[in-house]
Order: structure tokens, then C-alpha cells, then sequence
């Protein structure tokens, strides 16, 4: 009864329409209330769900990555590939996985990297004879990078749920988040080599090349300061969230003189509402987890995953399975609150290490944000473009059976998450 009041609510809401942290509140306080859990503590657990050091390098990066995005250092990083790459065959759509990449590091969100390549390159590919849902599918798988390539809000929820430290998250997505990467650029070749999509018109000369370099230099330093500092012990994840904001001011202030102080506020909103949005997630989800926490549900879910295989590998893949599911259906961060909470257990059970783990977890996650019916960046993809979610979505499909093929390779390799937050010093299994 306990499990079908809370999931009850919680889905019925959902079909309803309305937005998910409002639904995950709703069920959370209709819980407590049911369960005479004590209605103050919705208080203290709201204060204690977002007053948590780690989570203040979120509304940092958001701003950092919305400054940048105005400054149009994503053009610059773009207009650099694109020389690099010229007319070779699938050019544009190896661009775009590039950008996307890249652009990840400076952003950390799917969505904002799918709206800030998108605007830039959507339409040179349409231009040059690209399908335009080809288009829009490749820049929503591509930016789901954005989440795995660190900086990720993803791991920040991820190192605040587990208290396993961000630092060593961060230099553990790097690999598998490259792999990743390039497993899409070569999907996007060979789509590309069948169907005759190119590049631009020639490749830049040297000359053209290091100048555009020169231009983008800015961008490519970001990133290279911003987890420097990180892995050398400089500052935390939140303070180089701090020195990120800084940082993309001076850019777009004195190098660049893209934006203005006017311009400023504007960015102040975009940035605020975009965080009120993840905090408002963040604050029910994690209410809803406590009730679920406290009238027993976790632990009876946890339970049934460890008694369903005896094979560490066998869970995994299952579990991988499930986030697959979910990440049709749900966001990143409220699977996170949702899932968490009652895998720990399962992974202690295990034996399995926490920051392999958390980059299972979050490229499984990052499928999800270009899976259709709920996948953010498909969306974002399809408003850019003008068309309806499943042509977007099929074209989609190749996409993500590579990203689903590298992500059972680092399912069943640790060394590709471990080796770099073990090489840095940041982590001893």
C-alpha cells in the first residue's frame, strides 16, 4: 500500500502533466501527511536539501556556461572545426560532435549545448545537404556529452547523493566521455559516407587555421584552467565553479567585448531561472526520497535488486537497463534522487567501487536525454529545427546504440573510469 500511495501519486501526476519536481513535491507532501511523518519536517528538509556546499558549484557553472554561451565562444569553437575538418566526408556532422564535446566542458547541461551548437550549426548542415533531423539528432546525441565530460551537474548530484568526492567523478568521466564521443563520430561517418553529406567547401589553409585557433584559444583555456585547478588542488569544484563565473567575465567583457555590462542582467536571469529549475527539482526529489526512506520503500526495493542476481556484471547490466527506461520518462536529476538512494546499499553489497559506478550511472543517464518520450535534448533539437519528435528520434536511433554499446564496455571495464582519478591522485579504490 505504502509503495502504491507514493508511485501512485507521483505517476498519476506525471500523466496528468504536470512538471515532474511539482509532481515528486506533491506525492512527497501527500506522504508525509498519510503517514503522519511530521509535516515540520518538510521545512527542514527542503533547507537541508539544497544547503549543501557541493551543490552551490550548480547555479556557478549554469552562469559561467550562459556568459560564455552570450560571449559566442561555441561559433569560435566551431568555426575552428570546421576549418580543421574542410570537405571531408560526414564534416559537418563530425563538427557538431566536436563542438558538442567541447562545448560540454564550459556547460555541463545537454539542453544548453544542444540550443548553442545548434543555433550555429543546424543550419551551414541543412545548407550543405544535410537532412535537417539528421541534424537536430546528431546534435542532441552529441550533447549528451555534456553530462559525462566534466564539469557535470550530473556528478555533482551524483558526489552530493553518495558523498564520493566530485573531483575524482570529474577526471573519471574523461575517458569514457571521449569514447563516447568518438564512437558517434563514427557512426556520423558512416551515415554520412552513404548518404553523401560533406563538409564545407574546402579546408582552411594553415594561415586560416592558427587564426581561428588564436581566436578560440579563450574557449579551449577554459576548461584547462577550470579542472587544472580542480585536479592540482588548487580549489574544489565549487570554488572553480567561482573562478569559472570570473573567469567567463573577463572573456566576454575584455577579450571578446561580445557583452556588455547592460547585457549582464539578462544573463543573470537566464542563469537564475535555469537553476531555480534544477534546485526545484533537486529540493522535492530529495523530500520525496526521505518519505520514501522513512516508510520503508527503499529498503524493500534495495532488497529485491540484490536478491534478483548473484553476478556483480548480471546487476549492472540490469540496472543499466532500468536507467535506460527511466531516462525515457524522467530527468537526469530526478533519477538521481529517485534511484540513488536505493542502489547504495546494492553497490555496497557488491563491492562495487562508488566512482566507477557514478560514471555507469551517469552515461546511462545521458542516453536518456535523447530518448524519446521525454528526452530533453530531442526536444530542444526539434523546436531548433521546426519538426515533430520522432523524425528526430529515429534518426536518433543509430546514435544511441553506440552510445548503449560504449556504455556496456565501461559497465564491464573499470580501468576506463578508474585509471585517471587513480593516475591524479584524487581517488584509492
Amino acid at each position: 500500500m505504502d509503495v502504491v500511495l507514493i508511485l501512485g501519486i507521483f505517476l498519476i501526476l506525471m500523466a496528468l502533466g504536470l512538471p515532474i519536481g511539482t509532481s515528486l513535491g506533491i506525492a512527497a507532501v501527500i506522504t508525509v501527511y498519510e503517514f503522519n511523518l511530521g509535516m515540520g519536517m518538510l521545512g527542514v528538509n527542503f533547507v537541508s536539501g539544497i544547503a549543501s556546499f557541493p551543490l552551490l558549484a550548480i547555479p556557478f557553472f549554469v552562469l559561467a556556461g550562459v556568459i560564455l554561451e552570450k560571449a559566442g565562444l561555441a561559433a569560435t569553437i566551431a568555426h575552428f572545426f570546421e576549418l580543421v575538418v574542410g570537405k571531408a566526408v560526414g564534416g559537418l556532422a563530425i563538427v557538431a560532435v566536436l563542438t558538442c564535446m567541447f562545448w560540454g566542458a564550459l556547460s555541463g547541461s545537454g539542453p544548453a549545448t544542444t540550443a548553442a551548437v545548434g543555433l550555429i550549426l543546424i543550419a551551414p548542415m541543412i545548407k550543405h545537404g544535410y537532412e535537417k533531423t539528421f541534424a537536430g539528432a546528431i546534435i542532441a546525441n552529441a550533447s549528451d556529452l555534456s553530462i559525462v565530460i566534466p564539469p557535470s551537474i550530473a556528478f555533482i548530484i551524483y558526489g552530493n547523493i553518495t558523498s564520493v568526492s566530485v573531483s575524482a567523478l570529474f577526471a573519471a568521466g574523461i575517458i569514457p566521455g571521449v569514447l563516447t564521443g568518438m564512437g558517434l563520430v563514427f557512426m556520423a561517418y558512416v551515415i554520412s559516407r552513404r548518404r553523401g553529406y560533406r563538409g564545407l567547401e574546402r579546408r582552411g589553409s594553415s594561415k586560416e587555421i592558427l587564426m581561428a585557433l588564436r581566436k578560440a584559444i579563450w574557449a579551449i583555456l577554459a576548461p584547462v584552467i577550470i579542472l587544472g585547478g580542480i585536479y592540482t588542488g588548487i580549489f574544489t569544484p565549487t570554488e572553480a565553479a567561482v573562478v569559472a563565473v570570473f573567469y567567463s567575465l573577463f572573456v566576454a567583457l575584455a577579450v571578446y567585448r561580445t557583452v556588455t555590462w547592460r547585457d549582464f542582467i539578462s544573463i543573470l536571469v537566464d542563469a537564475s531561472v535555469t537553476s531555480s529549475v534544477i534546485m526545484f527539482i533537486v529540493v522535492f526529489a530529495g523530500i520525496y526520497t526521505w518519505a520514501a526512506s522513512v516508510i520503508g520503500i527503499i529498503d524493500i526495493a534495495a532488497n529485491g535488486i540484490v536478491n534478483a542476481s548473484p553476478n556483480a556484471v548480471v546487476m549492472i547490466i540490469l540496472i543499466d537497463l532500468l536507467l535506460l527506461g527511466l531516462g525515457m520518462l524522467l530527468d537526469a536529476i530526478s533519477i538521481s534522487y529517485l534511484i540513488m538512494p536505493i542502489l547504495i546499499p546494492v553497490l555496497a553489497a557488491f563491492k562495487i567501487d562508488p566512482v566507477w559506478y557514478g560514471v555507469i550511472f551517469v552515461s546511462a543517464l545521458a542516453i536518456g536525454q535523447a530518448t524519446p518520450p521525454v528526452g530533453v535534448n530531442l526536444f530542444t533539437a526539434a523546436n531548433l529545427i521546426k519538426s515533430d519528435l520522432d523524425p528526430v528520434a529515429k534518426q536518433a536511433f543509430p546514435f544511441v546504440i553506440v552510445a548503449s554499446i560504449v556504455l556496456i564496455i565501461i559497465s564491464l571495464i573499470p580501468a576506463l573510469s578508474l585509471y585517471l582519478p587513480v593516475k591524479l591522485g584524487l581517488y584509492a579504490p
